[in-house]
């Protein structure tokens, strides 16, 4: 089932995600992009998007108060604090968390360009989604990753957890 066929109404999924900078569907139930704006979280909500994990530090203007919004329309919102410069295992381990608890649901994976989420979601795929590392490090670049030290960042926690 895709992602859209989770959702009964419109807009689907795919017309919710027009315009959004960067918006990639890399796995049934979860949606990487780039910063939303507020219309596009509306439409994100009425496809049938539960969760919102913002990788985003809460400092980052975004010219709307992205938590409430995003509470306002019912879904959960959760912010993790990605900065370049200071990636670690604890940052990791909980944007890894947050999938795995919302595994199957509708989830956004976000920051402002999808350039940290490529980064976040190479171990995702290689430990949850059983991927080589080529193939997430391929989809992670698919959906925004471009900085080498988001990649190192990724591909590292993942070695270190399979004991690569």
């Amino acid at each position: 089932m895709s992602v859209s066929g989770y959702f009964s109404g419109v807009p689907t999924l795919r017309d919710a995600l027009r315009g959004v900078p960067n918006a990639s569907q890399p796995l049934e139930h979860l949606v990487t992009a780039g910063q939303p704006s507020p219309q596009q979280f509306e439409a994100l909500q009425a496809a049938g998007v539960a969760v919102v994990v913002d990788i985003r530090d809460p400092m980052e203007p975004r010219g709307f108060d992205e938590p409430e919004l995003v509470r306002k329309l019912g879904m959960r919102y959760v912010n993790i604090s990605v900065l370049q410069g200071s990636l670690d295992d604890a940052s990791m381990d909980a944007i890894l968390a947050e999938l795995r608890r919302d595994e199957g649901q509708a989830t956004l994976l976000h920051c402002a360009s999808a350039n940290r989420v490529g980064g976040a979601l190479i171990p995702y795929l290689m430990l949850d989604k059983r991927m080589s590392e080529d193939e997430a490090v391929e989809v992670a670049m698919g959906v925004g990753l471009r900085a080498a030290e988001l990649l190192e960042w990724g591909v590292d926690y993942a070695r270190r957890k399979t004991g690569g």
